[in-house]
């Protein structure tokens, strides 16, 4: 499919105050969590809330900072989340993307709200009580 970006904006919702950062996010399906590099941690004042340890590609294991919350804007879309501070690009991962209700389509190679909810995000909430 190859890679596909979006621009996204994020925001520090506990400091109104702070200007939004809008950044190229790199959307990666493979990913859960959303990934944001140190300059914008810096940038939003994400304080540390716990570290936690990743698996990178070669196996190889890191503690990486854990921030948050992280407002996250994609058009008529808006979530919050906690991110891992790593890398050198914002990394969208599964869990945003879903709470969002985005899809990437492969033929475009782009990120766009959900074709069957246009007007609000909607998500499926079942199970066995």
């Amino acid at each position: 499919m190859g890679l596909v970006n979006a621009e996204i904006i994020l925001k520090n919702p506990r400091k109104p105050e702070l200007e939004p950062v809008k950044v190229s996010a790199l959307a990666d399906t493979a990913a859960v969590h959303l990934c944001i590099p140190p300059h914008v941690q810096i940038q939003l004042q994400l304080e540390d809330i716990d570290k936690k340890e990743v698996t990178l590609a070669d196996g190889t294991r890191k503690l990486v900072p854990y921030v948050g919350p992280i407002e996250i804007r994609f058009k008529n879309r808006v979530g919050f989340a906690g991110a891992l501070v790593m890398g050198d690009q914002t990394l969208l991962g599964a869990i945003p993307l879903e709470d969002m209700d985005l899809v990437v389509a492969p033929k475009t190679r782009s990120i766009d709200i959900n074709p069957a909810s246009p007007n609000i995000a909607s998500s499926i909430v079942k199970g066995a009580l």
